[in-house]
């Protein structure tokens, strides 16, 4: 009998001593729409299926800036390890319980990160052209992807950032509170944890979103408008080593 999934919380369920990665995630956009969890169970990796909230799932598209990615306890580099990023993300749950997120794309603009990434950990980074400009309190996130393709996905998303939220919802928790990554590694599924202070987070107003990065990471295009935007001003972030998944749970 599969256990069931782990509670959604605000803080991470562990401390990572001795961490694989570290980096920070800085001025994010959190823009998510709902989705049938039949729509994109086939997308996720094996061992995991979608994981719901209220017989609901989700995709989001987060758009930040990383900034100095580093290995194990060396500092984190300044050039290469600093670029904006532009993910599409899934919502997952294995058979040990562990909630999860699923990458289906990843933009970036350093292509030395991006080459190592889809070498070392199989994530489908992509090299993009892309920009990160505030101004007043307003944002806007540009992505134009250069390799491998489809050339030319692209996304515009600018966002005027609101009142710091005290008190989250279930759902802000649940689209934000993730304490690790399931992929697929040389065909063998894995879960790779992370941990981070508890998320700052403001409601937000998206001024504009035109993309299609979401039909791009094989996604059904996103219909009406989202159902949560959400930003942060970031977070320090530690990744532990990769472990594997046991079971498939039941949905």
């Amino acid at each position: 009998m599969t256990p069931p999934p782990e509670p959604i919380t605000a803080d991470a369920p562990g401390a990572i001593a001795s961490p694989l990665l570290t980096q920070s995630w800085l001025d994010l956009a959190f823009v998510h729409w709902a989705v049938d969890p039949q729509d994109v169970a086939g997308l996720l990796p094996a061992g995991t299926v979608p994981d719901t909230l209220d017989g609901v799932t989700y995709v989001g598209l987060v758009a930040f800036r990383m900034h100095r990615v580093g290995w194990f306890r060396l500092p984190g580099v300044p050039y290469l390890g600093t670029f904006p990023e532009t993910n599409v993300r899934l919502y997952s749950v294995d058979g040990q319980g562990r909630r999860g997120v699923v990458f289906r794309s990843l933009d970036a603009s350093r292509l030395i990160p991006v080459l190592m990434a889809r070498v070392g950990f199989r994530l489908p980074y992509l090299w993009s052209r892309m920009a990160v400009r505030a101004d007043g309190d307003t944002i806007t996130y540009t992505s134009s992807r250069r390799w491998p393709g489809p050339r030319g996905a692209h996304s515009r998303i600018t966002v005027r950032v609101g009142e710091r939220i005290a008190e989250p919802t279930e759902l802000e928790h649940f689209l934000t509170a993730r304490w690790g990554m399931h992929n697929a590694f040389l065909r063998r599924p894995m879960y790779l944890p992370n941990a981070h202070p508890r998320w700052p987070l403001h409601r937000a107003e998206l001024v504009t979103c035109d993309e299609d990065l979401v039909a791009a990471a094989g996604l059904p295009a996103p219909e009406g408008d989202p159902v949560s935007v959400l930003y942060s001003p970031g977070v320090p972030v530690r990744f532990g080593r990769a472990a594997r998944p046991a079971g498939i749970p039941t949905p």
